[in-house]
């Protein structure tokens, strides 16, 4: 067994970051499906993380939170020699980390909002709030299509650690905004994103939890089919 365990849930879209950089890095991690629901459960999660966020690497005994921590600590300490998300080149750094928290702060967090709402009950809705998270998603992909002018990846030829962000950030999103028409260079990076083999293995694990996702009914039948 790896002394390397990652406690997870495989709908969410933090967990989905890390195991697509766990994927790219060529690292085993012993997945640990969490159930917070369950008391007992919970309360030795918190034990580890008392923030009760998930996703939690554990690495022999040392907790570490925090998804670009623990992609960044995996990097450092056990990704196969040649496998990176993380340029060594400080610059080209500095702008893969930037995008991976424009990702986190300016889709992630909208889109969680949206989820959020669909969580409440019905009379504690608050349609404003959505509003605003659906133009926050606008306003980010717009930015973001402007990124890609010239680029493979969010930052150029190289998969990084931003696209690990990107690609569950945008995953969810769309299911509840869509990708506006003009915006062709977010759609052809979408559709790379989605046929990247880490990318599409991690989606391909997270199939049968999909009828339990609040926005399951914006997602294309290309990833789930409620009737099939």
């Amino acid at each position: 067994m790896t002394a390397l365990v990652l406690h997870y849930h495989p709908l969410s879209s933090y967990c989905h970051k890390v195991l697509i950089a766990v994927d790219v890095l060529g690292i085993e991690v012993d997945k640990r499906l969490l159930n917070l629901a369950d008391t007992a459960e919970r309360a030795a999660y918190l034990a580890l993380c008392p923030t009760g966020k998930m996703p939690l690497l554990v690495d022999q005994g040392r907790p570490i939170p925090e998804t670009s921590i623990i992609i960044e600590h995996l990097q450092r300490r056990h990704a196969r020699p040649g496998h990176t998300v993380i340029p060594d080149d400080p610059e080209a750094a500095l702008d893969v980390r930037l995008w991976d928290r424009l990702f986190d702060l300016y889709v992630m967090t909208p889109m969680q909002a949206c989820t959020a709402d669909l969580l409440r009950p019905e009379g504690d809705r608050d349609a404003r709030s959505v509003a605003r998270a659906h133009e926050g998603l606008l306003s980010a992909y717009a930015f973001i299509d402007h990124q890609l002018k010239g680029r493979t990846w969010i930052t150029g030829e190289a998969f990084s650690i931003a696209d690990c962000a990107a690609a569950p950030a945008l995953f969810y999103a769309v299911t509840y905004v869509p990708l506006p028409s003009g915006h062709e260079r977010l759609a052809a990076y979408f559709d790379r994103l989605m046929d990247h083999p880490p990318v599409a293995r991690t989606i391909d694990q997270a199939r049968p939890y999909f009828k339990f996702y609040p926005g399951r009914e914006g997602l294309s039948r290309r990833f789930y089919d409620e009737g099939g």
